[in-house]
């Protein structure tokens, strides 16, 4: 397999990807659906913006946003069967329950987690420590500046999170997991070990004194734009929505079996951020996973980055026993 030269790199080389906005197909039908399938997304993402600017305080909370969000998703399963991108990604009832699980961990024991030792709790530690105040001046700015400031800095910091685990071993072995699926549905998202889930939540918004109503906006974002990553549905995305947002077309080709392919399109909402930084793909592939499409299961999946990094460590002290210190020619278990 040739492979298609981006950049100074030949994606699709060892598995199929599709490079171009031009060979990826469209949605086909009558009028009202191809209209459907080509505004929805920008549609959804405006409405939603005019909604938590003018709804009223006692609406304009976490928890509205919570049941939203569930319906939105229910909404998108929907969709999954009446325009599936892909047919090969068709949901069965043993990818919804394994979906599921995942979905639940993340709402009950992750949470508790982040409560304790997240991003928020380590950020108010440390202002407690050091007593520097909040950087104030940012709730004077225009409300939808700091919504996107708030979307913005946490992507950023996603990104290099995210392009981290795919360059560092022991980042890559908490990663790895979510690579083995070999679908995208709405709720592949949560599909990972804890772990890796847990450290691609981090971010460092706290430091900032945003208004609250900033991040019900902020959040829009991810709602109406990151959900989109994992899901099979086939939209006419207008070409200025896939150049500024990452889209599914994107996140196909980052969990493609094409080694060179996966190693893109890192951001979870703004795409410009990988164009900015040179690792953007455009396409989209059919074929995810790893190892030729295997998956893993449940409680693979959750021991995978200590028992894969527990036989690494024993590889190379074995390797130091033998020689009588590290060969740092040595091989590090590929990613």
């Amino acid at each position: 397999m040739a492979g298609v030269q981006v950049g100074n790199r030949i994606i699709g080389a060892d598995s199929p990807v599709t490079i171009g906005w031009e060979n990826v197909p469209k949605v086909e039908g009558g009028p009202f659906k191809r209209a459907f399938f080509t505004w929805f997304q920008p549609t959804v993402l405006f409405a939603l913006i005019l909604f938590w600017y003018y709804a009223p305080n006692d609406i304009a909370k976490a928890s509205t946003a919570l049941y939203i969000g569930i319906g939105f998703k229910v909404f998108l399963l929907a969709l999954e069967w009446v325009n599936p991108r892909f047919r090969s990604w068709q949901l069965t009832w043993k990818e919804l329950v394994t979906d599921l699980f995942y979905v639940g961990l993340g709402y009950t024991i992750l949470r508790v987690v982040d409560s304790f030792i997240g991003s928020d709790a380590i950020i108010t530690a440390i202002q407690g420590s050091f007593d520097f105040g909040k950087l104030n001046w940012f709730t004077g700015l225009p409300l939808l500046v700091q919504a996107f400031l708030i979307s913005f800095i946490f992507d950023f910091g996603q990104y290099w999170m995210h392009r981290g685990m795919h360059n560092w071993y022991p980042l890559w072995l908490t990663h790895a997991p979510h690579h083995y699926i070999t679908q995208l549905n709405i709720n592949k998202g949560a599909v990972g070990n804890p772990v890796e889930l847990f450290l691609i939540g981090l971010g460092i918004g706290g430091f900032f004194d945003f208004l609250p109503r900033a991040f019900l906006l902020a959040g829009t974002f991810g709602m109406a734009v990151s959900t989109y990553q994992h899901i099979n549905v086939r939209f006419n995305t207008p070409a200025w929505w896939r150049f500024i947002f990452n889209t599914t077309e994107h996140h196909s080709v980052h969990h493609s079996q094409d080694y060179e392919a996966s190693r893109s399109n890192y951001s979870g909402t703004w795409i410009f951020i990988d164009r900015i930084f040179g690792t953007c793909v455009d396409g989209e592939a059919e074929l995810l996973g790893m190892e030729g499409g295997r998956r893993m299961s449940i409680r693979e999946a959750m021991h995978f980055p200590f028992s894969e990094g527990w036989k690494s460590i024993r590889a190379r002290l074995g390797r130091r026993t033998t020689t009588g210190g590290f060969d740092d020619h040595a091989a590090i278990p590929a990613e």
